[in-house]
């Protein structure tokens, strides 16, 4: 993989990288069609990474399907794809990990201590695999962005991070590989996520400042699901991803949601702007 891309860039052409663990769908594609429309040359990694999975997680029935994840991969005419065995990404006697201290300790870090430390670590070894110029990912994973933004910035790292927005079902489901395991009335269950954020937008928009206001009502609304378990609903400060009491004019924040639906963890997230 280095070799190839020492080889892109001595022709002077860019690379962009847009990692995953596979089981591709379409906000996978969207990160695609980004990278495309800015790099020369795309590579996407399949590796579905278990130093991110805690012992009692879903690495071992996490979904998997690598001739459909090609198939569309052709049909994206994507470059190359960058498919490491486990062996050659942590070798033996791996000892040498990334971690990004604070950012990393709230939100999902309460809930998956050790999940951020296997991300921050594959991401950097997949960047120094790949060496693009830029590396693309999606919104709905606003934590990571915002710890691998922070790891890329602190380490001085010479590429780009590219944020892509979220991509929803019709009916507003966010995209995720996780959603399989959803049954038919969970499916639908689920949907309470997109209808919580929906409705603190709106209460934002209507002049809503409070975020003790805006959390008390969206948890009433996960509430009315039984299948619903809630871990977090929390609102942060975009930029330094810190947790807001109170939302101020002309800044930007994320409303974010963690919620089991039956066995099922998902997660999801809007941005708004607070115009006044």
């Amino acid at each position: 993989m280095q070799q190839l891309s020492g080889g892109i860039r001595l022709e002077k052409k860019s690379i962009g990288l847009v990692p995953t663990m596979g089981f591709l769908h379409e906000g996978h594609l969207s990160l695609i069609e980004k990278a495309k429309s800015r790099c020369d040359f795309v590579v996407v990694s399949v590796f579905v990474n278990p130093t991110q999975f805690a012992p009692n997680e879903d690495f071992d029935k996490y979904p998997r399907d690598l001739e459909r994840d090609k198939d569309l991969l052709i049909r994206k005419n994507v470059d190359a794809l960058f498919l490491p065995s486990e062996n050659e990404i942590y070798g033996d006697n791996f000892q040498t990990y990334v971690e990004v201290s604070g950012i990393s300790g709230i939100l999902e870090g309460k809930f998956r201590p050790s999940h951020f430390k296997g991300v921050a670590t594959i991401v950097s070894i997949l960047l120094n695999c790949v060496k693009p110029d830029a590396a693309f990912f999606g919104q709905k994973d606003a934590q990571q962005t915002a710890i691998i933004k922070k790891m890329v910035s602190d380490l001085k790292l010479d590429l780009s991070i590219e944020i892509c927005p979220i991509v929803r079902e019709k009916d507003g489901l966010a995209m995720s590989s996780r959603n399989s395991y959803l049954s038919a009335d969970e499916r639908n269950d689920a949907l309470v996520l997109y209808k919580a954020l929906s409705s603190a937008e709106r209460m934002i928009e209507e002049g809503e400042r409070k975020s003790k206001n805006i959390i008390t009502e969206m948890v009433n609304i996960i509430g009315e699901v039984k299948s619903s378990a809630l871990d977090y609903i929390d609102i942060v400060e975009t930029t330094a991803f810190e947790l807001s009491d109170q939302l101020e004019a002309g800044k930007e924040y994320y409303i974010l949601i963690a919620c089991k639906i039956g066995s099922t963890r998902l997660i999801d997230n809007i941005k708004v702007k607070v115009t006044r």
